[in-house]
């Protein structure tokens, strides 16, 4: 991953933006030599954000389970035919 200071960012950001366009490879911006933001492409961005999201609802499901709220198949179809009416 690429890693540029703030400065940089603010004189050239037309060219970070170009390059990160280009390879698609986050860059880690640092102020005062800390890490401080990630400029990442706009499509990879919106893809880990639906990943996310994916995973919040697999961590719900499982926390469902530990927690005992489960149905059987027969009350599921019940359900779902409610729903479906």
């Amino acid at each position: 991953m690429r890693t540029e200071v703030v400065t940089t960012l603010k004189r050239q950001a037309t060219k970070l933006l170009a390059d990160l366009h280009e390879t698609k490879e986050p860059i880690l911006i640092t102020e005062h030599g800390q890490p401080s933001a990630y400029l990442l492409d706009v499509g990879d961005y919106e893809l880990m954000i639906d990943r996310m999201k994916i995973l919040e609802g697999i961590a719900k499901g499982e926390q469902a389970i530990r927690e005992g709220r489960i149905l059987d198949m027969e009350q599921a179809k019940e359900k779902m035919n409610k729903w479906l009416k």
